[in-house]
């Protein structure tokens, strides 16, 4: 079993800045993927960007140049850097890690709010 715990979640202003973090303990094996993925009031959850453990990054289109993901391995640790949020960013931010065995692992979510 892997756990996930997420902090980093709040309430800014329109141009400002979050980052998120997300710590996996557990049976982890030395390959997989971390990422986060975000689900808004009445829409479904959605990709917002993915690291490999090889350092492979993968962005949604709408974060691409505004956010960052990167990963401790040293600490099974994932991290999103939010800047320029937007309004349209305000959702609950699930962090998830992929393994290629065992399938996804999702932790509990936190929310990110963009006031305009």
């Amino acid at each position: 079993q892997v756990q996930l715990v997420e902090s980093g979640g709040g309430l800014v202003q329109a141009g400002g800045s979050l980052r998120l973090s997300c710590a996996a303990s557990g049976n982890i094996r030395s390959f997989n993927t971390m990422g986060w993925y975000r689900q808004a009031p009445g829409k479904q959850r959605e990709l917002v960007a993915t690291v490999t453990s090889g350092g492979i990054t993968n962005y949604a289109d709408s974060v691409k140049g505004r956010f960052t993901i990167s990963r401790d391995k040293g600490k099974n640790t994932v991290y999103l850097q939010m800047d320029s949020l937007k309004p349209e960013d305000t959702a609950v931010y699930y962090c998830c890690l992929r393994d290629a065995y065992e399938g996804d692992y999702w932790g509990q979510g936190t929310q990110v709010t963009v006031s305009s």
